[in-house]
């Protein structure tokens, strides 16, 4: 049996203390090298704060930071970012999330695909960016 690296594990009872929920997640899974990440989005994932309310490109900012983050905490990088997809509540959000997001993959060139949707789990979070990487470095 694999065994698989679950970095951050959470429980939606604390995340969303507002909602009737009672989930255990993580925010980023390593199985077999490869680094499934939890949707990211405009939130402090240490202290659960919502940043960036109001700003589109704040949010996508803090969404990146986190991917960064939680990828150097499986032992990668940016680099490894084999296919990102983007969440946005609005299309007119497009130009500035791929602009902004571009700047942190610049390089990199993962697939990527991009969805409107009608909402994200709260109402302040316009973009949601999840992503998978492969680490280069053979961990976990």
């Amino acid at each position: 049996m694999t065994k698989h690296t679950r970095i951050r594990k959470f429980n939606t009872k604390d995340t969303y203390p507002e909602q009737n929920l009672d989930n255990d997640l993580c925010q980023a899974v390593v199985a077999n090298g490869v680094v499934y990440l939890r949707g990211q989005i405009g939130q402090d994932l240490d202290t659960r704060e919502s940043v960036g309310v109001g700003d589109v490109e704040a949010q996508t900012e803090k969404a990146m930071a986190n991917i960064q983050m939680l990828l150097e905490e499986a032992g990668g990088t940016l680099e490894d970012i084999v296919k990102v997809t983007v969440y946005l509540i609005d299309p007119r959000y497009r130009e500035t999330v791929y602009r902004t997001m571009g700047r942190w993959l610049k390089g990199v060139f993962p697939v990527s695909t991009g969805l409107v949707v009608s909402a994200l789990a709260r109402p302040e979070w316009v973009v949601e960016i999840d992503a998978t990487a492969v680490l280069s470095s053979g961990a976990a």
